[in-house]
């Protein structure tokens, strides 16, 4: 009884203890009252106009606060916890972005470009909650871990040359926030391997299993994002709460599946596509950790427009087929899953379409039945993503090592109907644009000289710059920053701001390796705070459990990014240095080896040589007729003998070479020094 007690005993312990690992897992209750740790994971699908598709997947990890200090975790990563308590951050945002994303075809105004479109490199920006004096100190300890956690050269930052402190241009913008930029950063997998280690699946389990890494980075355009912030003050002895988003966007061309189809518009069909045709792998089950795994496929508003104005083509008739629940199967296009829910966006001012959602819960699929979500198109169908107010562009002019002038331009999308819903022909309508450019020390910018265009009509500064922030450069020191409040009418068509700069001279030893190719200016940021991007779905009521409708719901301003600047400054001859350490190593070589050479080598073996050497010189004939001789006068042939100051005129020959030499390399050294 006792050999039979013992192993069911054991089997007791071992099912209590996985009981309570799931229960603290996920996020249960404790015993002091507090809420446990959460995990979600998402994805979204979106198709894009120019044949390509857009993949959103989103990751939210919540710690709440805790008044055990020093906690341990279960799902929520220890590092991203003890980076948030030692540097007292409030909140972060770190991003890695390969490629520019194209505002013109793939949409400005939607919640995922204005959030997670970022410019090409790194960027990285911080809110402390910790006094003045101890920010930028806060700041390069905080550089250094982010290097060392995310296999990156976020270190290069801790430089007072390379980060500055926006007052209020920048969106999070407060007097304790830094922002630094590095756009010619390269990314790589080295970058998402420690960011999928962040997430407590990692990529064996759940969506996070797409995250293919040939597919991600053969596509045009992939950004991968991390935001934190914290949720709580951390007084009176409480860890405070953090809620972090992982976030990668990738932007992929689905290889078409109708090359075969013989149409006469074949090149507006768009591509067939499905997740194991993408990514070639499918999701074969949820995190278990997670709280909710869903995957979303979204049609925009242009998209839905197009769609609606197809159907009512072909069947004449006026019903919506948005309520319709076959609206996934539909003459236009066909889903291979029935989604679970179909969700329509809430009408608002900017448009009088809606956008469709679908969802699909992977909670039903497991290994047996895996989830490959795919999407086949039966007619082609052309439209238009919603844009930006104004387009945004960035270019350099002017000609030279010498001068230069940088050009920031503004085109109207003619999105009149976008303009707060107010007549864009109304003289009181005004559109206020923020613009925030950040200028390194080595081009020396020229404040005054700032000129603004209308229309191609120049207008006093005045007039169209409501407020301005300039914090000149310092050399070695700190980056020009610039900060604009524009005031454009409702009507504009172009806008153009100008503003001169010279080029600065560098120490040899601040030239990077590829000097030649030229020097980044990072990406200006123009935002317009008066329009926001956000998305609401009507008869949702699992918002609270979807961080990712959540967030689109959000009131976050329409921002966009320019291009990275490449200014060519006056760079050194860098083969100079090369060609006098090689002559100069040329001159010592031959100088320590005739040295070397005279002191080694020895008189008995030199007279040796000589008296050989002048032996084989003589003739035959020559030397016939003198044995003839010594026989004639009955004397014996004696060799022939060498000189007898031989032996000290080699020593002199030998002596004035060594001097020779030897003054040759002092004149040398003297000369160059």
């Amino acid at each position: 009884m006792a050999l039979l007690r013992r192993p069911l005993l054991l089997l007791l312990l071992i099912v209590t203890h996985q009981f309570l690992q799931f229960r603290i897992a996920f996020g249960s209750v404790n015993e002091e009252g507090q809420k446990q740790e959460e995990f979600y994971e998402e994805l979204l699908l979106k198709p894009l106009p120019d044949r390509k598709l857009l993949t959103h997947f989103h990751f939210q990890s919540s710690a709440p606060p805790s008044t055990s200090n020093g906690r341990h975790h279960h799902l929520f990563p220890k590092a991203i916890s003890q980076l948030v308590l030692k540097f007292q951050v409030k909140e972060m945002e770190l991003s890695f972005t390969q490629g520019r994303w194209n505002y013109e075809s793939w949409g400005g105004f939607d919640p995922i470009p204005s959030s997670n479109a970022k410019p090409p490199g790194v960027e990285l920006w911080a809110v402390f909650d910790a006094p003045q004096h101890l920010i930028d100190a806060l700041w390069k300890n905080l550089t250094h871990t982010l290097s060392g956690l995310f296999c990156a050269s976020i270190n290069f930052l801790e430089s007072s040359t390379a980060y500055s402190a926006p007052e209020w241009s920048f969106p999070p913008a407060s007097g304790k926030l830094r922002y630094g930029t590095l756009p010619r950063e390269a990314v790589c997998t080295e970058n998402l391997t420690p960011w999928l280690k962040l997430l407590p699946c990692r990529d064996k389990a759940g969506i996070s299993m797409l995250l293919d890494r040939p597919s991600i980075y053969r596509g045009f355009y992939h950004s991968q994002r991390l935001h934190l912030t914290s949720t709580g003050s951390g007084s009176e002895g409480m860890d405070p709460g953090i809620i972090l988003e992982q976030t990668l966007t990738v932007v992929l061309q689905p290889d078409s599946q109708r090359a075969s189809l013989a149409h006469a518009s074949e090149k507006h069909i768009q591509p067939s596509w499905s997740l194991s045709s993408i990514f070639g792998k499918q999701i074969s089950g949820r995190c278990v950790l997670a709280e909710t795994s869903s995957v979303y496929f979204l049609l925009d508003k242009g998209l839905v427009a197009e769609l609606e104005h197809i159907h009512k083509e072909n069947e004449k008739s006026e019903e919506n087929v948005l309520i319709s629940e076959k609206f996934w199967n539909n003459p236009s296009f066909e889903l291979s899953a029935k989604p679970d829910r179909i969700f329509i966006e809430e009408s608002s001012l900017l448009s009088k379409n809606a956008s469709v959602l679908y969802k699909f819960e992977i909670e039903k699929y497991g290994e047996s039945e895996p989830f490959d979500l795919g999407l086949f198109w039966k007619t082609p169908v052309v439209w238009l993503c919603q844009q930006a107010p104004l387009h945004a562009n960035r270019f350099l002019m002017g000609s030279g090592n010498e001068r230069g002038a940088i050009a920031i331009s503004l085109k109207s999308t003619q999105s009149s109907e976008g303009f707060m819903g107010s007549n864009s022909n109304d003289e009181r309508c005004e559109l206020r644009v923020d613009v925030f450019q950040v200028v390194p020390w080595y081009v020396k910018v020229y404040f005054h000289s700032l000129q603004v265009f209308v229309d191609q009509q120049p207008k006093a500064v005045s007039d169209i710059i409501e407020k301005i922030h300039v914090s000149p450069s310092k050399d070695k020191v700190s980056p020009g920053v610039m900060e604009l409040v524009l005031t454009l009418p409702c009507s504009v068509s172009s806008a153009v701001l100008t503003i001169e700069f010279d080029k600065g001279f560098l120490h040899i030893d601040e030239y990077p390796p590829d000097a030649n190719q030229g020097f980044d200016i990072p990406s200006a940021i123009v935002s317009f705070p008066n329009f926001h991007a956000r998305m609401v779905f009507l008869e949702n009521d699992s918002l609270n459990k979807s961080p990712l409708l959540s967030k689109f719901q959000e009131k976050s301003p329409v921002m966009s990014y320019t291009e990275v600047l490449l200014v060519p400054l006056t760079t050194p001859d860098f083969s100079m240095p090369y060609n006098v350490i090689t002559i100069t190593c040329t001159v010592f070589a031959l100088y320590f080896g005739s040295l070397l050479n005279a002191l080694r080598r020895r008189v008995a073996e030199e007279e040796r040589f000589l008296k050989d050497k002048a032996a084989k010189k003589m003739d035959r004939i020559p030397l016939l007729l003198s044995k003839l001789s010594a026989k004639l006068r009955g004397r014996h042939l004696e060799g022939p003998q060498a000189p007898p100051a031989s032996s000290s005129f080699i020593n002199s020959k030998s002596v004035l070479k060594v001097i020779l030499i030897a003054g040759l390399a002092v004149y040398w050294q003297y000369y160059f020094s």
